[in-house]
């Protein structure tokens, strides 16, 4: 019997319009068999049914990552004549943004915004409210009189400007580590790397822009800040390799975005190293962020949790995907706990203890309780509403904390004053 090739496969890669084939050999089948090869990551399944073909086999060659396509070959018992079928639905296209910040821009810049997420500003979020937390955080315990709001305020800003550059700095490196992966994850297919939009060199000059960037808004800090900030860039750069070796990479985004948790120190001028009150407080918040970081990327872990498989990405996700629930509850107290002791060692008031470690309890434990694991939006909009919630909370709290004691400063100055 000679074989026959069915052409008209595609792979999942964009831009990839090669066929592949699916050839049919001889081989000894009972009549009366319609054969189904069903093409997914390169596995053949096979049914059956009462309709009289010929004797026939599948053989299935091409790359292991492929479209789900279901070819049927039916092969008269009466006849030497092959027929076959084949169903490819075709991948959503990339739909240039018709509403929204990108609508506006010029076609040659979307492809770059795009990679900087500028219409999907959660993960600058996420990267800020570190640094905001510190910033509150380390204000009262500046000395000998405590940051005035307007340096608190201007300490802030460049904070936020700064979680924006790098937020997107981070992004295109991921892009670049992952320009191989993301074309197998229905999610990213569509990424600009992913899909051809930028190229790899032009994203890589991309990075560096965005570092100088970056390096001028972390020079308007204190000297002291470069030498805190810098050792965060190789964690930036490292983030995207912990995926491949580790189900853990959610840690590494923990030591990266929690960074921040350390910064607000030195920026109003506290030196960490002389420091052992807010050396302590510092530590305790970062570790704590880490401890939200991985909490909130675990859930974010979900929306991929069967394509990672399939890539062969690792995620605490996978690793625990039977545990999550409990996993998250055991984080959110390991948070709350470290975050607490932030507030002992920077001496911190009963707002800070009510609002931010309170309401973390409260924000956390409702996010837990009410995320559907198994439904992607749900997943999103806990991972997006989740950020300003609990992050919401704890920048109150320690708002209130540290205007409580700044007027109770001022207060008692006034008095000496007066005096």
């Amino acid at each position: 019997m000679r074989s026959v090739c069915f052409r008209g496969i595609r792979t999942l890669q964009p831009g990839c319009l090669s066929p592949r084939r699916i050839a049919l050999g001889p081989m000894p089948l009972k009549a009366g068999q319609i054969i189904y090869a069903s093409l997914s990551t390169g596995r053949s399944s096979w049914k059956s049914s009462g309709v009289p073909v010929r004797a026939s086999t599948v053989r299935i060659s091409g790359p292991p990552a492929l479209a789900r396509i279901h070819t049927t070959a039916v092969v008269s018992s009466a006849a030497a004549t092959v027929t076959a079928t084949t169903e490819a639905p075709s991948p959503v296209p990339y739909i240039p943004p018709t509403t929204g910040l990108l609508s506006v821009l010029p076609k040659s810049w979307v492809p770059y915004a795009e990679l900087i997420r500028l219409d999907k500003p959660t993960g600058s979020y996420y990267l800020f409210f570190p640094c905001l937390f510190s910033t509150l955080m380390a204000a009262p315990m500046v000395e000998p009189a405590m940051a005035s709001p307007a340096s608190v305020a201007g300490t802030t800003l460049l904070f936020f400007t700064g979680a924006i550059i790098m937020r997107g700095a981070g992004c295109t490196i991921n892009d670049l580590w992952d320009r191989n992966l993301d074309p197998h994850v229905t999610r990213t297919r569509l990424r600009p790397i992913a899909r051809g939009a930028v190229t790899p060199f032009n994203a890589l000059v991309f990075t560096g822009a965005q570092l100088l960037a970056g390096l001028a808004v972390l020079l308007q800090f204190p000297t002291s800040c470069l030498f805190y900030g810098i050792p965060s860039l190789a964690l930036v750069a490292i983030y995207p390799l912990a995926k491949r070796v580790t189900y853990y990479p959610q840690f590494v985004l923990g030591l990266t975005f929690s960074w921040g948790a350390i910064m607000g120190f030195p920026a109003l001028g506290i030196d960490l190293l002389s420091n052992s009150a807010a050396l302590a407080a510092s530590a305790f918040l970062y570790t704590s962020n880490i401890a939200w970081t991985v909490l909130y990327d675990m859930i974010y872990a979900h929306m991929d949790i069967k394509d990672d498989a399939k890539a062969g990405i690792k995620s605490i996700a996978l690793k625990h995907a039977a545990q999550t629930k409990a996993v998250l509850m055991g984080l959110g107290a390991v948070q709350i706990g470290l975050l607490a002791a932030a507030g002992v060692a920077s001496g911190a008031g009963p707002a800070f203890f009510v609002g931010s470690c309170g309401g973390a309890l409260a924000t956390l434990g409702i996010m837990i309780k009410r995320v559907k694991l198994e439904s992607v939006k749900n997943c999103w909009w806990w991972f997006v509403n989740g950020c300003l919630l609990t992050g919401g909370v704890i920048s109150l709290g320690l708002s209130a904390d540290y205007l409580v004691r700044y007027n109770k400063q001022r207060t008692e100055e006034k008095k000496k004053i007066e005096a």
